[in-house]
């Protein structure tokens, strides 16, 4: 019998019919379309909000939580709404930061295995469920106005290099990428540098669209910078 590790291996591989094919790929169809629609719905009223990217592992009492929260609510007072994952820790932080002073806090909660909940401190009309990591990822990006990236994991390696490379390709605008904490990113920005840049499988000026910082008070900065430069504002 397949153990819960192998199980999505073995469904892969099972034989359908052709009636179980379209069965099941018409009702996927018609879920990621209800995802996209409530999405859409609910986010396109709230206004420039920031992306608050990292992990959910993080505990409050942790450094990096701390600083999470700070830079929900240094945002929040300049006007941004703050976007977060919707789950625990660094997701949290945000959330909670967002909830003190009041700024839309928005969360975009994945179902997932281990039955990720949201976090107590999203705003209750500003809550939404995913099934699909992808549909989740084009509403983190569709409505942000800028990425701050805490210290995490694949997923928030994942959701980094999603804003990147739709900035590189242009297809956002040239939306701030703020990355905190010098030294947890450094070696995989040298890596990037040295292997990558080395071989030619980027641009060199690449680089230039992130930007590192070790504060809560520099990457609220970068953000508000930004647009200062453009003399956009937050509009609410």
């Amino acid at each position: 019998m397949a153990t819960n590790s192998t199980e999505p291996i073995a469904k892969a591989f099972k034989r359908k019919s052709w009636n179980e094919i379209r069965t099941n790929d018409s009702w996927a169809i018609f879920k990621i379309m209800s995802e996209f629609v409530e999405g859409y719905e609910r986010l396109s009223r709230i206004g420039p909000c920031v992306s608050i990217f990292g992990s959910a592992r993080l505990k409050e009492d942790h450094a990096w939580y701390k600083d999470a929260q700070a830079i929900a609510e240094g945002l929040g007072r300049k006007g941004y709404g703050i976007i977060s994952g919707g789950g625990p820790g660094i997701m949290e932080a945000a959330n909670r930061g967002a909830l003190a002073v009041h700024a839309p806090s928005v969360g975009l909660n994945i179902e997932l295995p281990h039955e990720q909940k949201g976090n107590d401190f999203i705003d209750l009309d500003k809550s939404v469920n995913f099934d699909y990591f992808f549909v989740r990822k084009v509403m983190f990006v569709k409505y942000s106005q800028g990425f701050v990236v805490m210290p995490g994991g694949f997923g928030t390696l994942d959701e980094m290099f999603e804003a990147i490379t739709l900035i590189q390709t242009k297809k956002i605008g040239k939306f701030p990428v703020v990355l905190v904490g010098r030294d947890y990113w450094a070696g995989l920005l040298d890596w990037i540098r040295r292997t990558l840049g080395g071989n030619g499988l980027i641009n060199m000026e690449d680089m230039d669209l992130l930007k590192v910082v070790d504060s809560p008070e520099e990457a609220i900065e970068a953000i508000d910078d930004f647009y200062s430069r453009y003399l956009f504002k937050p509009n609410f």
